[in-house]
């Protein structure tokens, strides 16, 4: 890494230390790194992360994996060869320096939901990683009764990520009591075979869904949920939530369901 000392830091970000990088794939990766003690934000929210390219600051959106409580920050990224910081950022090693924004926001939260009974999670890809942050804070216990995590991938090797995590939550000594018989996680995949395989929203619309969790199919009155992948997923979800009577809220305004837009690249 280029000497700190001779760069000039945007006051925008600080300068933080990668604790740790694991590959989970040739095309994916997650990096630890060091939390800022004056650093807040709600579980589900985004943040600009990136590195300095020669004299300039290259930064991108990402979604914090790891929950408000956690003294470090995960970040959860797909490897793009001609990225203009994914081609960087998934070379990093632990001790190098890395650029952190100040300000976390985004509209994964649970303030920008109204009150329900049931919380759906719907993501595809890396889209998982504000869920990631969800999962883990006991306030979305507190606040729903039951959560069902969907994530959506091409090829099962790219689960991986997600069945650590949620094979995880049930031993983590602060929420593991709380997911107890509460939480249900549904992988699917698109381009091979899989024990459940399709687009989420196929399998919605086809009611395959439901009837694999055993539940009925959304109801205004209980079911909220959040959206997060690409896309022509996010607008596809959207639309059958509406189609169901949901409607779409935000931090101003709480509804039944919520977007999130940012993405890395």
């Amino acid at each position: 890494m280029a000497d700190t000392q001779t760069i000039s830091i945007p006051k925008s970000v600080t300068l933080e230390t990668v604790q740790s990088v694991k590959h989970w794939t040739n095309t994916l990766f997650e990096l630890r790194v060091s939390r800022p003690p004056t650093l807040r934000f709600r579980s589900g929210e985004f943040v600009m992360i990136g590195l300095m390219v020669g004299e300039k600051p290259l930064l991108r959106a990402y979604s914090i994996a790891s929950p408000s409580w956690d003294e470090a920050l995960d970040f959860y990224s797909i490897k793009v060869e001609d990225g203009p910081l994914t081609s960087r950022l998934q070379h990093v090693e632990a001790g190098d320096a890395i650029l952190l924004g100040k300000k976390p926001t985004g509209t994964l939260v649970l303030d920008a939901l109204k009150p329900g009974k049931r919380l759906y999670l719907f993501s595809t890809g890396t889209g998982i990683a504000p869920f990631a942050s969800l999962l883990r804070d006991p306030e979305t216990y507190e606040k729903f009764e039951a959560v069902i995590l969907t994530h959506t991938c091409r090829y099962a090797t790219e689960l991986a990520y997600g069945r650590h995590l949620t094979s995880s939550l049930h031993g983590d000594p602060l929420i593991g009591e709380l997911v107890a018989g509460r939480f249900q996680y549904y992988p699917t995949v698109t381009r091979e075979a899989f024990f459940c395989q399709g687009r989420i929203t196929t399998l919605i619309e086809t009611g395959q869904l439901f009837r694999d969790l055993g539940v009925d199919r959304f109801d205004p009155a209980i079911d909220r949920a959040m959206i997060c992948g690409s896309l022509d997923m996010i607008k596809d979800t959207k639309d059958l939530l509406e189609q169901s009577g949901l409607t779409e809220g935000s931090n101003a305004a709480p509804g039944d369901f919520v977007v999130e837009k940012a993405f890395a690249s």
